[in-house]
């Protein structure tokens, strides 16, 4: 069941950085990737700076969602390059 509700929020969260970066979402299985990836990117990043902003779905959504819009920007950074 952890695995489905893993998927499940970097579904929402690919989504999300999606929407906020204005690039719209890149199907379900891009979503899935791009939030998956981006709650190891957020969670590094939340680690890095001493920030623990606890467990459940709420807080785990947003910090996915923040590393999402991180490498979202990272990703269209290096294309341009």
């Amino acid at each position: 069941m952890a695995l489905i509700g893993f998927l499940i929020i970097g579904a929402i969260a690919g989504w999300l950085a999606g929407v906020i970066t204005k690039g719209g979402g890149f199907g379900l299985l891009g979503d899935i990737i791009v939030g998956v990836v981006g709650a190891f990117v957020g969670g590094f990043l939340f680690r890095m700076l001493g920030l623990f902003p606890g467990g459940g779905i709420v807080p785990s959504l947003i910090v996915a969602t923040i590393g999402a819009v991180v490498l979202l920007f990272l990703i269209r950074l290096v294309k341009r390059m």
